[in-house]
């Protein structure tokens, strides 16, 4: 949603209903839509030029530089298809935003890739784009998406820190999910409970209610599987953690990734463990090295 003033006159971060959540979450607020840029269109089809064209022909049926009546000019051989061997095998497709070093941070044994572009390195706006690599020797394609999202108030870090109001840019596991309403139909391992309760107001003044109705634990500064309540920072405690997915409230977050709660409902149906579900997140130009 279109957000009023200056970052400077925004309200304070918002509080959580539960203290569990206040010890929690230092990077976690939901927040709201951004427009999603759409796909790329195909290019239009290519022009032949070649035999059965008969540029400049001096008769009815004789095209420029034959020698018969009804030789077509640079007509081929039988023998010529043979003769330029067997066509080279197609390269699997890659996710075309994606530069090297990013693309060779997605473990090669996932077949799920949660997408999501910041809009520029300080903006709190991203587009979110689901692809699967069922078939490795196809590559990836996109599933679901785009998706308007939100990420933290002040954009993305390459080192998160504790109340930085950024989101960390990297390639991070989805092993886990939770909420306080009951789970929908997930693989993921779904932990429902009342300390995802949420109340208080965002950075635009949005309600933050229903906020963590579902939530998936990005595995940034935490253990991969545990419940998204675990406290454990194994980096250490300044370097935040609680980076979760969650329903979005129409605004900036503290440093997590929200979306549309129809959307969420979505992603927990179709993530599943099996595949080893990543999340690849950054501004654009962070994505692209």
């Amino acid at each position: 949603m279109p957000r009023s003033g200056s970052r400077a006159s925004r309200r304070p971060p918002y509080t959580v209903g539960a203290a569990l959540l206040l010890l929690l979450l230092t990077g976690c607020a939901v927040a709201g839509t951004a427009p999603g840029p759409g796909g790329t269109a195909p290019g239009p089809a290519a022009v032949r030029t070649g035999a059965h064209a008969p540029t400049g022909s001096t008769g009815a049926h004789a095209p420029t530089g034959s020698t018969g009546a009804h030789a077509p000019t640079g007509a081929a051989g039988p023998g010529a298809a043979a003769a330029r061997g067997p066509a080279a095998p197609t390269a699997p497709r890659e996710i075309r935003m994606l530069g090297q070093t990013v693309r060779s941070a997605i473990p090669a044994e996932s077949r799920q890739a949660l997408v999501v572009t910041g809009n520029s390195p300080d903006s709190s706006e991203a587009t979110a784009v689901l692809y699967t690599r069922d078939d490795p020797a196809v590559g990836w394609q996109p599933a679901a998406g785009p998706w308007p999202a939100h990420n933290a108030l002040y954009g993305w870090t390459d080192e998160h820190r504790v109340n930085d109001l950024r989101t960390p840019i990297g390639v991070y596991g989805l092993t886990a999910a939770g909420g306080l309403l009951e789970a929908p139909d997930t693989e993921l391992p779904y932990v429902q409970s009342p300390a995802f309760t949420v109340s208080g107001e965002g950075f635009d003044g949005e309600s933050l209610e229903g906020s963590f109705d579902y939530v998936i634990a990005i595995d940034y500064n935490r253990v991969p599987g545990a419940s998204p309540l675990d406290p454990t920072r194994p980096l250490g405690e300044e370097r935040g953690g609680g980076i979760w997915l969650h329903v979005d409230h129409g605004g900036p977050t503290q440093g997590c990734i929200s979306l549309p709660a129809e959307r969420m409902e979505e992603l927990l149906r179709i993530l599943d463990p099996a595949k080893l579900p990543v999340i690849v997140m950054g501004d654009g130009a962070a994505l692209a090295r």
